[in-house]
Order: C-alpha cells, then sequence, then structure tokens
C-alpha cells in the first residue's frame, strides 16, 4: 500500500463531514440546485481528493447519464457523483462535473447540511 497523497485547498472550502479532508472550494460551484435521495446536492467544475467507482447509466430526473460514484480518498466515504456522459445535448454541460451531497460534506463555515423537508425522492437535479 502506497503513501496518500491529499491536496489541501485555500479559501472557503468543502470538506468530508467524516474526516474533514478537502473536496472542493466554494468558488468552483457551478450550481446549488441539484438534489439527491438525501436532499440538497452542488455541482462542482472542480473536485480534488476523490477515487471514482464503476461507471454505470442511471435514469435521472433530466435523462440518462454515465455516472461514477465519487469516494473521499480519505475515509472512503461516498460523498456523490461525476458525470462521464450525457445522452441528451441539452445535458453535456454536465460532463465531467462532480455533484457532491450536502449532508455529505461541511461547508465553507465548518456547518454540517441536515436532510430536512426539503429532501425529494430521486437522485439528481432540478437543473441551473
Amino acid at each position: 500500500m502506497g503513501r496518500l497523497f491529499v491536496v489541501h485547498l485555500e479559501g472557503k472550502v468543502y470538506s468530508c463531514k467524516h474526516c474533514r479532508t478537502h473536496l472542493a472550494l466554494y468558488e468552483d460551484i457551478v450550481s446549488k440546485s441539484f438534489h439527491s435521495r438525501h436532499g440538497k446536492a452542488y455541482l462542482f467544475s472542480k473536485v480534488v481528493n476523490v477515487s471514482a467507482g464503476e461507471n454505470e447509466d442511471r435514469q435521472m430526473l433530466t435523462g440518462m447519464h454515465t455516472v461514477a460514484d465519487i469516494f473521499c480518498v480519505g475515509c472512503g466515504s461516498i460523498v456523490g457523483w461525476k458525470y462521464e456522459t450525457a445522452h441528451e445535448e441539452s445535458q453535456k454541460y454536465k460532463e465531467g462535473k462532480s455533484v457532491l451531497e450536502r449532508y455529505k460534506v461541511s461547508g465553507p463555515d465548518n456547518c454540517n447540511y441536515w436532510v430536512g423537508h426539503e429532501a425529494h425522492g430521486g437522485s439528481e437535479a432540478d437543473d441551473a
């Protein structure tokens, strides 16, 4: 087993709520209008310190997408998913971007997001 190298971010950081490993910067948010089965989720143009699972096709609210779950490299917790391919032309802007589920990460002010009444039963976005 090799040594784990973790990227340390400067600024307003979103981090894993379990181990505090840095995952993304506030300035890299593309949209705050996404929803997962656990509540709010944010689309980021760039995330760090994650590993990707296997690609799989998922039917989401905005159509079929090829996605991969992403996991925190610090503790292995699933923190969201990455869009590999969008099958609808209008959804192509998501390709290569990642979604972090708010209840699985701590925000820049070190607050945790708790699942509330706004949680939806799907696993995707009400798009920006």
